[in-house]
């Protein structure tokens, strides 16, 4: 039946389009028995449909979690990537490198400017170690030093300096030394080995000195290189320590280290020379000299460096060549870092000041 007022076409137009319906839904519709006889059918068979295929959900939502969980591995992949394992082996060497630190090798595009930084943070660090060092030949004037630093060659300066008091001794000016008698003075230097080469030598200089400068030292390398056993190590020993003039002693220690350090990787001393003096103000050139022999003699040592004992560790490329237990490198430490004598008979008071042990004369213990 229609509702009241409402014509048949109205009717027809309401069932056509439920959507303007004031509820807004369809109305409910009375289901025939027929209707919910198939109703129910359908159900059942939905159920039954189901439960035959629960266990195949079962099975698809178990992969589906095991998928999903799967992401959870991930952050152990990116725990063995090389970044990861490097800190971490960063961490594990950091208790074995002295003072907690690793020393990161330069690497090997090194810039001029970065190379120049770290050569010069080097040497900053060896004047705070060592703000006592001076050369290790005992010398009261230039002409003493230079015939120690003549006699040194291929022996220690401690065996220089418990034989050169009595050479000084007896031919205290170079007019003296000029006219000795060769063999008494072979005796007198045979403790420093190659003494017959380095009598020849030591006269032979006191004599130019006598014929050519009056007696006197001079104070130019251009001269002082033309004297009988005189190289540019000598001279820059001289002209440094005995007038005050800047210059590099090139010798064995210094060598070693600065080819370790890769300030260069020249091997010839003249090569040497002109590139460490590249990278430093000529006003450092004498006190850095000092700053790195006594690094190598005391700590950085040919066959075995204490490179656990070592204070520029963390600026080292060839850090590990040597002992790196702490402990282990102590016992290797010489001179005053080790508690023993150092090589001067006669040292500089800053040098016992800072604890240094004066060598014992010759013949002594």
């Amino acid at each position: 039946m229609t509702t009241s007022g409402e014509t048949p076409g109205r009717t027809s137009a309401r069932k056509a389009a439920p959507a303007k319906t004031t509820a807004g839904k369809t109305p409910a519709k009375k289901k025939t028995a027929a209707e919910k006889a198939a109703s129910g059918k359908v159900a059942a068979s939905g159920e039954t449909a189901a439960k035959r295929t629960a266990p195949a959900k079962a099975a698809a939502e178990t992969a589906s979690r095991a998928t999903k969980a799967a992401p959870a591995k991930k952050p152990a992949r990116k725990a063995a990537r090389p970044e990861a394992v490097s800190k971490k082996a960063t961490v594990a060497v950091d208790h074995v490198a002295p003072a907690g630190t690793v020393a990161p090798k330069p690497p090997g595009n090194e810039t001029r400017t970065a190379l120049v930084r770290r050569a010069r943070r080097i040497n900053r660090e060896l004047a705070e170690v060592y703000p006592y060092a001076h050369p290790e030949l005992d010398f009261e004037s230039p002409f003493q030093l230079i015939v120690a630093t003549v006699l040194s060659a291929q022996t220690t300066d401690l065996r220089v300096n418990q034989t050169t008091p009595a050479l000084f001794a007896r031919y205290p000016t170079p007019e003296d030394l000029a006219a000795a008698n060769p063999e008494e003075v072979e005796e007198i230097l045979r403790p420093t080995g190659f003494f017959r080469a380095k009598t020849k030598s030591v006269i032979g200089l006191s004599k130019a000195l006598v014929e050519e400068f009056g007696g006197e030292v001079p104070g130019r390398l251009e001269d002082l290189v033309k004297l009988p056993g005189v190289g540019r190590k000598t001279a820059f020993v001289v002209l440094g320590n005995a007038f005050g003039r800047p210059g590099i002693t090139v010798d064995t220690h210094f060598q070693r280290l600065v080819r370790r350090w890769q300030w260069t990787a020249e091997t010839d001393p003249d090569k040497i020379e002109a590139a460490v003096g590249s990278l430093f103000p000529k006003s450092e050139w004498t006190m850095l000299s000092h700053h790195v022999i006594f690094h190598g003699r005391r700590i950085c040592h040919a066959r075995k460096p204490a490179c656990g004992a070592c204070p520029i560790a963390p600026l080292c490329p060839a850090y590990g060549e040597g002992e790196t237990d702490p402990e282990k490198a102590k016992k290797l430490l010489k001179y005053e870092k080790g508690g023993f004598p150092g090589q001067r008979l006669k040292p500089p008071q800053a040098y016992l000041d800072a604890g240094g042990i004066p060598a014992p004369p010759l013949g002594a213990g």
